[in-house]
């Protein structure tokens, strides 16, 4: 006679496999703290409260940026466009302000030519059901095209005597702290509660994962992924008109340094979360994560040619950690 013993598994099993699962979901960040250790050790320089400010400071734009790709990719899409919006919103305020407009009508200006570019893409998606990476790399084309001709192939529009009230949108500070990073802080904070704490957020989310589902859950999905694209359009022509006051100037067809950063941030980030869904505070690591090495690097002299080869292995890692907190997932 056979008798079948069930073996339960003991608790150093489940401690042992908690663990695993714990580095597997945190080592983005675990990753990060080790990358910001050893910069400081090599170099003390960077470990100083000056220093980690000025990575703040380098990194509110890109933050900005990275907040409103989110919020796409949340919602199941991808905005190419992003880099246009920021220029072309930049290009309105700076022009209308060498023109001698009252500042805040300039901002407004800038505001709405975002919220322009959001909706043409909005109508392509939505209406015309055209991919929403053709869609936005068609938006990024014309927008680039609009600037050359504007610029008369590309000429920057300097602002020698630029309005000081502007001005210190990108180059004031308050209490030591930067204005700008303060601004990146409250847009960073907008969308968490939006995204992460509203109900708004939950169907956005809804929408990305199961599109049909959301539908037949009486989710207005058009509604939802048209707002997606108008504001992350609106949220970067707001970065546009940060850098354009940080540089005094409006240089054509600067924001697609921000794109493929943005992107990066976002995968990133999506590696630390359980089920490796895009979400805010991961963002804000990738954020902070290339604002890290790009600044350490430099520091330690390094040619900046390499700094994308960084940035680059960074996130094959984070795809990689995503795939496979996927896989255990499923």
């Amino acid at each position: 006679m056979t008798v079948n013993a069930k073996v339960e598994p003991t608790n150093q099993t489940f401690s042992i496999r908690s663990v695993v699962d714990f580095f597997r979901h945190k080592s983005t960040l675990i990753a990060f703290l080790l990358v910001c250790l050893f910069f400081g050790v090599i170099n003390p320089a960077f470990s100083t409260g000056t220093n980690l400010l000025n990575i703040v400071d380098q990194s509110a734009v890109l933050a900005v940026v990275a907040m409103a790709m989110t919020i796409v990719i949340i919602a199941g899409g991808i905005d190419l466009s992003v880099a246009v919006s920021l220029d072309l919103g930049a290009m309105s305020a700076v022009s209308l302000l060498k023109a001698g407009i009252f500042w805040p009508f300039s901002i407004v200006a800038g505001l709405l030519t975002g919220a322009l570019v959001g909706l043409f893409n909005a109508f392509n998606v939505v209406r015309f059901g055209i991919s929403p990476f053709l869609a936005t790399l068609g938006m990024l084309f014309i927008g680039e095209s609009i600037q050359r001709i504007y610029t008369q192939g590309g000429e920057p529009i300097y602002m020698a005597r630029m309005t000081p009230a502007y001005r210190f949108i990108g180059k004031g500070d308050v209490g030591g702290i930067p204005f700008e990073v303060i601004l990146a802080v409250l847009v960073v904070l907008t969308f968490f509660l939006l995204i992460e704490r509203t109900i708004h957020g939950m169907r956005w989310r809804a929408i990305g994962a199961q599109y049909e589902a959301a539908q037949i859950n009486g989710i207005r999905v058009e509604r939802y992924t048209a707002l997606a694209y108008v504001i992350s359009a609106i949220t970067c022509a707001f970065a546009g008109i940060m850098l354009s006051s940080s540089l005094s100037s409006y240089v054509p067809v600067s924001g697609i340094a921000y794109l493929l950063d943005a992107i990066g941030a976002v995968f990133i980030g999506a590696s630390i979360d359980k089920e490796s869904r895009p979400n805010i505070l991961g963002t804000l690591l990738g954020v902070l994560f290339f604002g890290v090495i790009n600044n350490g690097l430099n520091l330690l002299g390094v040619h900046f040619y390499w700094h994308t080869v960084a940035r680059g292995l960074l996130i094959f890692i984070a795809l990689i950690l995503t795939t496979l907190n996927q896989r255990k997932s499923e």
